[in-house]
């Protein structure tokens, strides 16, 4: 395998990070990846951004929004890449709405296992079912499907 150069230009960070060209320049536009501009003004990237699109790719798949992505890799001082110390922090932080993602899932899919998607097969035995509106009292959506801590039922 041959060496990979500190400079890599936008098709060479595509391949390497398996990141689409167009979702580069779209992370770049947001600020969570930079470039370098040769004379030419084409794009260079450190090769140290391959760490940079790792550590955003594993944020969105804990589902994390770009936006909060953008928040954690902003607290790194100069725009550096994250280390194992910052995962392990920004990870720490994430914890609780990770938590209560989980939570809600698993109240979503114990509840829903017989339901498809309410045509609604039985009334009598559906989690959903809420006679004369007294879920109103619980907040707007459905309580029987939100996490615990917040207000779910």
């Amino acid at each position: 395998m041959p060496h990979l150069p500190v400079r890599l230009t936008i098709g060479q960070l595509a391949e390497r990070s398996g990141i689409a060209r167009t979702t580069l320049r779209f992370y770049e536009d947001r600020g969570l990846i930079f470039s370098e501009r040769t004379a030419g003004n084409q794009r260079r990237y450190h090769r140290n951004t391959l760490r940079r699109l790792a550590f955003v790719s594993t944020a969105q798949r804990v589902g994390l929004s770009l936006g909060q992505i953008h928040q954690a890799l902003e607290t790194l001082p100069d725009n550096r890449t994250p280390t194992v110390s910052d995962w392990a922090r920004l990870s720490e932080q994430w914890r609780t709405e990770l938590d209560t993602r989980i939570d809600a899932l698993q109240r979503l899919r114990d509840r829903l296992t017989s339901c498809i998607g309410c045509g609604c097969l039985s009334l009598k035995d559906c989690h959903l079912n809420n006679v004369d509106d007294e879920l109103a009292a619980k907040g707007p959506g459905a309580p029987g499907l939100k996490p615990a801590r917040e207000g779910g039922i």
